[in-house]
């Protein structure tokens, strides 16, 4: 953890979209494809390192290092505040609305 409170770079994060508050933006797609994709009902989800969609309620994924940054900005730019990332250790949020 840093001095800040935000994770230290090496420490592993995941990341979740709440569809219920899915406004199908589309905004975290265009910031980190490697991570989230618009499905065929226009709903955000997120998607694994194998590119399949995770679209059970609350289905996570690790965030890769290399995209760290664009799914954290994601998190701050969605308009409908539903992307979640937390510590994989405690699933403490770090961005997102529940993040303090």
């Amino acid at each position: 953890m840093s001095p800040t409170g935000r994770p230290s770079e090496a420490e592993p994060l995941e990341v979740w979209i709440d569809q219920d508050l899915c406004t199908g933006d589309g905004i975290c797609a265009q910031y980190a494809p490697e991570v989230f994709e618009l499905d065929i009902d226009g709903l955000a989800y997120v998607k694994g390192e194998d590119d399949e969609l995770r679209q059970e309620p609350g289905a996570s994924v690790p965030v890769p290092l290399t995209v760290l940054q664009d799914v954290v900005d994601s998190a701050k730019e969605c308009p409908g505040d539903c992307i979640h990332v937390r510590r994989a250790r405690d699933r403490v949020e770090v961005y997102g609305p529940d993040a303090e």
